[in-house]
């Protein structure tokens, strides 16, 4: 949760270093994921239509955010990149060895695999 009281959190006193930065974007990321998380619990926990179409919208931008941060990521740790390709490939398999077509040919879409979001994978 944020940490409102101290104005100064976030700030850094110095430039950070690559890896640094790395860190921060997973953070960061992890941030997006949580506010999706809880822009969806209000979406559910809501019958105002008004407010349900406001809060997805929302929500949903997190979603981009979470693919703007994941090829940022990837950009800047290509090692880390490899492994959710590795990831990507695992999943694959086991869809094939248990006999399921994916809902969507994702080597086809102009989205290419290394640019990926969680939305995206989830078809959204």
């Amino acid at each position: 949760m944020p940490s409102f009281p101290n104005p100064f959190q976030g700030n850094i006193p110095r430039t950070m270093t690559k890896e640094e930065l790395v860190q921060a974007i997973r953070l960061d990321i992890a941030g997006e994921l949580e506010a999706i998380y809880l822009y969806d619990a209000h979406v559910h926990a809501t019958t105002d239509e008004i407010a349900k179409k406001v809060i997805a919208d929302i929500r949903d931008e997190e979603k981009a955010h979470v693919g703007e941060l994941m090829a940022l990521l990837r950009i800047l740790d290509p090692k880390e990149a490899e492994f959710f390709a590795e990831g990507e490939s695992e999943v694959k398999e086991m869809l094939e060895d248990l006999g399921i077509v994916e809902p969507k040919d994702i080597s086809s879409d102009p989205v290419s695999p290394s640019t990926l979001t969680v939305g995206s994978l989830l078809n959204q």
